[in-house]
């Protein structure tokens, strides 16, 4: 990501750092690339579901009809989780991923899951993006051609991987870094979102 013309400033805080270096913004980006989300609903939907287990499901239903700051702040979450693809999120973690930490994707999968439930279940919903139908078709319509585009990048991220641990020291397959650009421009234009 840090070789994109995209924002004002490096990725990284340090050239050199591992992960713990990014900065907020290529963090946000990652989570939006592998169409987990993570950022943006992690937490919400356990405080939500908090708050309904004290009894006060009936406060959050009378505050997301009449609080148009919570409704908009449940319409978000809502729009993420849409954008969000869970099948794509695991295909993720087969290909990159040691199998050690598969049960970490699972956990957060299921735990997306669990959030949506109590996010239309205050809102009153049926499905996500209810009110707001010709969101949902625009993320549906867009999916038909991002969806590869996620296929093809854990692809070529793990190729990219592949050849780094086979020939250490080696520069990158300059076609592979250039496929996977392509890549990272043509999902953040889908999910209309860089982070």
């Amino acid at each position: 990501m840090g070789k994109l013309p995209l924002g004002s400033r490096p990725a990284k805080r340090r050239p050199t750092g591992g992960v713990e270096s990014l900065r907020a913004i290529p963090w946000i980006f990652a989570w939006t690339q592998n169409r987990l989300m993570l950022p943006a609903w992690l937490g919400a939907g356990t405080a939500l579901q908090k708050v309904v287990e004290d009894g006060k499901q009936s406060e959050l239903e009378a505050m997301c009809r009449d609080w148009p700051f919570f409704s908009t702040r449940l319409g978000m979450l809502e729009m993420v989780f849409a954008k969000a693809d869970l099948w794509l999120a695991e295909y993720y973690d087969q290909r990159l991923v040691d199998k050690a930490l598969w049960p970490l994707g699972k956990e957060l999968r299921n735990l997306q899951e669990e959030d949506i439930k109590v996010v239309l279940a205050i809102a009153n919903d049926s499905h996500l993006m209810a009110d707001l139908p010709w969101i949902a078709e625009s993320i549906q319509l867009r999916n038909i051609y991002t969806d590869p585009l996620n296929v093809l990048q854990a692809e070529l991220l793990h190729r990219s991987a592949a050849r780094q641990a086979e020939k250490e020291g080696h520069e990158p397959d300059p076609r592979v870094e250039q496929a996977l650009m392509v890549t990272i421009a043509g999902i953040a234009a889908g999910m209309r979102n860089t982070g």
